[in-house]
């Protein structure tokens, strides 16, 4: 079952890569896409700049990958293949917390 911080392989307009599940779980169970975010598929080879996190072996990767905050993705469930892994719940924070600062979704 599919699930919000799962990674699965997707196929992007630029190719196949990992993506992160955010949709929330009800979307995830009941619809039939869902909110993505992509992430690189070869080793982070830098540190990640102001709208990425890296991702690594405590979520279930290879290796430290990049993964974009910025573009939120919408992908058909059935074109999800191969779970990859699900990020960890320190990873899950950090990453929340930057798409709140990114996006400017602080409640003033």
């Amino acid at each position: 079952m599919m699930t919000q911080w799962d990674i699965y392989a997707w196929q992007f307009p630029h190719g196949s890569h990992p993506a992160v599940i955010l949709s929330p779980p009800d979307r995830c169970a009941h619809a039939d896409t869902v909110n993505v975010l992509g992430c690189s598929s070869h080793r982070a080879t830098r540190s990640p700049g102001v709208h990425e996190i890296i991702l690594d072996e405590a979520d279930e990767l290879d290796w430290p990958t990049l993964c974009r905050l910025d573009v939120i993705w919408l992908a058909h469930r059935s074109e999800l293949k191969q779970r990859r892994g699900h990020l960890s719940a320190e990873r899950r924070r950090a990453l929340g917390m930057k798409l709140v600062r990114l996006y400017g979704l602080v409640i003033a």
